[in-house]
């Protein structure tokens, strides 16, 4: 993964209506972010490249192209090729986790996620992934 520098700017893929004023107040509001909030795994592959992200963050379930689907073809676009992602998910068993992983995600944060800590959970883990 391409991960030097700070974390600046975040491409969410939220489907869910309600809650994407809630990551765009955790993320910017609370983390001072800049952000780009989709609402479905085409809208990022279509508008992500040009917001040039440093992290991409995806729902795993949605309509269309899920979280999964949707990092597989941002794997083909140059732009998103390197971005690293994390996922954001109601499924968090073990295996679930580790399958997750093994498509190259650098973490797996649970919802309902906290939106105060929100931010602060994601910049941990782009400083883990960032040192490892």
């Amino acid at each position: 993964m391409a991960m030097s520098g700070q974390l600046k700017r975040i491409l969410c893929v939220e489907d869910e209506p309600d809650v994407q004023p809630v990551l765009r107040l955790a993320l910017q509001r609370v983390g001072q972010f800049e952000v780009l909030i989709c609402g479905s795994g085409e809208e990022a592959l279509v508008d992500g490249p040009a917001f040039a992200p440093d992290l991409l963050v995806f729902d795993v379930v949605m309509p269309g192209l899920d979280g999964p689907a949707t990092l597989a073809k941002a794997r083909s676009i140059p732009e998103l090729a390197n971005v690293p992602a994390v996922f954001v998910t109601g499924k968090t068993k073990p295996e679930d986790i580790a399958h997750y992983h093994t498509m190259g995600v650098i973490g797996v944060i649970p919802k309902p996620f906290d939106i105060k800590g929100l931010s602060a959970e994601l910049q941990r883990i782009w400083d883990s992934a960032a040192s490892s």
